[in-house]
């Protein structure tokens, strides 16, 4: 770490206190990469330098790090720019001292969203070194001949328009590599024919190089280039070539000589610190070519310096890399002569860095005066901005001075300075902008603008240019405040003069929140995406600043409409503290229902009691939370009580009385009167989903077939409509009503199940379709344990009432085993469960499965007579077991 810090050093008396200190500059990045390329230039072009010199320490390598967004990127795309016209470079950048003609910049983003891979990074190298306008051809044929074994009758061409290579390159490649192939065969005086095949050019060119033949003198000088085209040719080889590249470039006429300057950006994204199989690939090519420059971009420190990493990578340890195991040094006190210092940092600190920092900004015998918990507190608030880590190390030490030994409950705050020296150089209204934006998690300049109450959006503009607003540009709203420097505008004590009172704050939250609500109705068409975004900062902002909900009701309308539940940001109201506003009610309805596919269903119950109970709401929300509760209540097993709240709800006539009807019908199959089922099923439509209705119906009926082609049409409906939700719940049931009778089939059924569920939150379709697959494996070893793991799942889900049709899964089961015995505790249990008559008829289902006399009576009304239905299920059974029979 360069530098002191004096002021810290005269905030002490302590003198065995040593401080140092940290600033960032973007100049002195470009004065730090322009120092570090000219000292490569000079030990590259130096008489002694060797390309093929495996041993000797690497200097080559310029690492810059910090946290994301802080303008790591540009400064990447930026130097690339500079570095290949100097009608790019920034003004404030000084000229270089090298040939512009000798440098050949090439940048590759490592982002996993660019998907670039290993093939890409050395295709890339070598596509920019076409420039040189002649064939490489000891890398040109390793490179053809792994190609031609990892991509046979892909061309190349087509792979480097695909990957964009040809566009950015041009395709001199192919042609240079066919041109570097013909010369080797014509110099080893091979037919035409046979000199096209580039293996058996390979095999004559490794003879000649290993009998040292003077035809192939000019590849002889290339020590390793016959080991190289021996071994496999797969990616691990794929990662030595670059030894060639070197060797190529160092032999290269002085008219066409260049220094590739190779910037690697979003370094993290090749992985994480356990997994470095990339990095290790990535960490070789850097090896093996030493006369090109590397600038890495990243999060974090380059390790490659740790000696702990030997075994995972190839070259470690401080002597292989003497400028790496530095001390991060801040970019803006980096030496103009770069030194041997070349991990630089830049903006943010990542996590790892602010404790590193905040370790050896105050030491004392060498070890850290700041102990290690106020650390993790600092590091926490900090969100890796180094002016907030130097504001709390001043805390720290007046916290010493005034007598008090600091503690970690100290650091738990907000600095005004921070807000006063981000302020410091902004406009007025881009003050008046960035107050406004805080309140939002997101904002794009029209809503910034319209939050801030302005006509023009310049400032807005202007705002999102600076350095502490961060830029997500697939995002709905692209940019949001730096998380620190928004803590500090909403929460520390504002000095300025400008400052807002409070009702400049709830005027500002009002326009933030109208805003939001215009730009959700202009969204065009139903996207789930653009719903949550909406109503996660609508929420936040109602129940902060106690507004009316306004817009917030159709849209959470329209969020429980397909039964997606999406967890929505807003934390959970202290409901122990009371509910005390429309949109505080709101807030712990919609969280209670995202929340149940994860909490036991008695607490969904309280909760939605709790907004039943504050009546806050209006009208048709309260209807929401009581039919919800009631699906609740119906899924802990407490019929009587959900049929109360179904048909209060149903008797209302609002939007969800066809849903509350659909839950009577259920009731009454639950009940066993079916034929009331069936008749209510017949009036409820699309609204109340009535073909999953009748497909519940159908299967009791021992009719799957039926039920089936039901459920297929529910789900059909629900696409056509665009409910996501729905038309997975109906698939999860034909899954299920297919797999009792035709097993091969299910399992497709099954595989679209879980295709319609991927990135959906539906725990009880899940369950669904775990209950297909106990269905389809029925006769099969194993079903036992599945039957014990989903019981378990059930009951942390508290999802009782899907309990039975579990057991009833096990009879099935049992039954085609012909295990009486087993089956017999399973009709114990059946009873028991469904003691409260719901699903009483179950336990005549598994005796009819099994042929077994009924030895009670469960009432059950069945649509076509009891005599038909159980030959339908013992028919079930029978098939299952002639299938598998024939499997065997």
């Amino acid at each position: 770490m360069a530098g002191r810090d004096l002021r810290a050093l005269f905030s002490t008396n302590d003198r065995s206190v040593q401080a140092a200190e940290a600033f960032t500059n973007r100049q002195t990045q470009w004065e730090t990469v322009a120092a570090a390329l000219t000292q490569h230039l000079q030990h590259v072009g130096a008489p002694g330098f060797d390309p093929e010199d495996l041993e000797a320490p690497r200097s080559h390598v310029l690492v810059f790090h910090g946290v994301g967004g802080i303008g790591k990127t540009t400064l990447s795309r930026t130097l690339e720019a500079a570095l290949a016209d100097a009608g790019h470079r920034p003004a404030q950048w000084g000229a270089p001292g090298w040939p512009a003609d000798r440098i050949l910049p090439v940048r590759i983003d490592l982002a996993r969203s660019v998907g670039t891979d290993f093939e890409q990074i050395v295709l890339t190298i070598r596509a920019a070194l076409t420039k040189v306008g002649r064939p490489l051809p000891a890398f040109d044929l390793a490179l053809r001949r792994y190609w031609e074994a990892n991509h046979p009758g892909e061309p190349l061409e087509e792979y480097l328009r695909r990957a964009g290579l040809g566009s950015r390159f041009g395709q001199a490649l192919p042609q240079q590599m066919q041109s570097a192939l013909a010369d080797v065969a014509q110099a080893l005086m091979l037919p035409g024919t046979i000199g096209s095949v580039v293996g058996q050019v390979t095999g004559v060119l490794i003879g000649a190089l290993r009998e040292r033949r003077q035809t192939v003198r000019a590849l002889a000088g290339c020590a390793r280039l016959a080991d190289l085209l021996e071994a496999e040719p797969d990616l691990d080889a794929l990662s030595f070539y670059p030894h060639l590249l070197a060797w190529e470039l160092a032999r290269l006429p002085e008219g066409k000589k260049v220094v590739p300057v190779i910037l690697l950006d979003t370094f993290e994204d090749i992985g994480d610190r356990t997994r470095r199989d990339l990095e290790r690939l990535i960490q070789r090519t850097v090896w093996l070519m030493p006369n090109a420059f590397w600038v890495i971009t990243g999060r974090s420190r380059l390790q490659w310096a740790d000696p702990a990493l030997q075994g995972q990578l190839d070259y470690t340890g401080p002597t292989a890399w003497p400028g790496l195991p530095h001390t991060a040094v801040p970019a803006a006190r980096t030496p103009t002569n770069a030194g041997a210092a070349r991990q630089v940092l830049i903006g943010d600190f990542s996590p790892e860095d602010c404790d590193d920092y905040l370790a050896r900004r105050l030491t004392r015998d060498g070890r850290p005066l700041i102990g290690e918990p106020i650390r993790q507190v600092v590091t926490a608030r900090s969100h890796g901005l180094p002016l907030y880590l130097d504001l709390s190390v001043a805390r720290f030490l007046e916290l010493r001075r005034s007598g008090r030994t600091p503690q970690p409950a100290d650091f738990d705050h907000d600095f005004p300075a921070l807000v006063s020296r981000t302020l410091s150089d902004l406009t007025a209204d881009e003050r008046h902008v960035l107050r406004s934006v805080s309140l939002l998690d997101a904002f794009d300049v029209p809503l910034a603008t319209r939050a801030a109450g302005l006509a023009h959006e310049g400032p807005a503009q202007r705002l999102t240019e600076r350095p502490f607003v961060r830029d997500h540009p697939f995002g709905l709203w692209p940019f949001h405040l730096h998380g620190l420097i928004r803590s500090a505008v909403r929460n520390a004590e504002d000095t300025t003069d400008d400052r807002w009172t409070e009702r400049d704050w709830q005027q500002a939250a009002q326009r933030a929140f109208t805003a939001l609500g215009e730009q959700h109705q202009a969204a065009p068409g139903p996207d789930r995406l653009l719903l949550i975004a909406f109503l996660r900062q609508g929420l936040r902002l109602a129940r902060d600043h106690r507004l009316n909900l306004g817009w917030l009701t159709p849209a959470a309308w329209t969020y429980v409409s397909d039964s997606v539940w999406e967890p929505l940001a807003p934390p959970e109201t202290d409901t122990g503290a009371g509910l005390a506003t429309a949109a505080d009610a709101l807030v712990e309805l919609l969280s209670a229902l995202a929340r149940r596919q994860h909490e036991h269903r008695s607490r969904t119950v309280s909760r939605l009691t709790s907004v039943l109970d504050a009546d806050l709401l209006p009208t048709e929300l309260q209807e929401m939370a009581l039919y919800y509760r009631a699906k609740a209540l119906r899924d802990t097993g407490l019929a009587a009580q959900s049929r109360r709240d179904y048909q209060q709800v149903a008797n209302q006539g609002g939007r969800l009385a066809p849903a509350a009807r659909r839950g009577l019908a259920h009731a009454a199959r639950l009940a066993g009167d079916f034929p009331t089922a069936l008749a209510a099923a017949q009036n409820l439509g699309w609204e109340g989903r009535h073909q999953r209705v009748l497909g519940d119906l159908y299967w009791l009926q021992g009719q799957p077939e039926r039920a089936a082609a039901a459920y297929l049409a529910g789900r059909t409906e629900a696409e056509q409509n665009g409910k996501a939700g729905e038309a997975a719940h109906s698939q999860a049931l034909r899954a299920f009503a297919i797999a009792l009778y035709d097993p091969d089939q299910a399992t497709a059924e099954i595989d679209l199940a879980h295709q319609l569920l991927a990135g959906l939150n539906l725990r009880a379709t899940t369950i669904n379709v775990r209950r297909a697959e106990l269905i389809r494996d029925a006769g099969s070893d194993g079903v036992d344990d599945q039957i014990a793991t989903l019981r378990t799942e059930l009951d942390i889900a508290g999802l009782a009432s899907l309990t039975p049709a579990i057991e009833l899964a096990r009879a099935f089961h049992q039954a085609v085993l012909d295990d009486h015995t087993a089956l017999h505790a399973t009709l114990a249990q059946l009873r028991e469960l469904t003691s409260d008559e719901d699903h009483a008829y179950f336990v005549d289902i598994a005796q009819f499965m099994a042929d077994l006399p009924l030895d009670q009576v469960s009432g059950a009304r069945w649509l076509d007579g009891e005599q038909l239905t159980r030959s339908r299920w013992r028919g079930l059974v029978i098939t299952r077991q002639a299938h598998l029979q024939a499997g065997r």
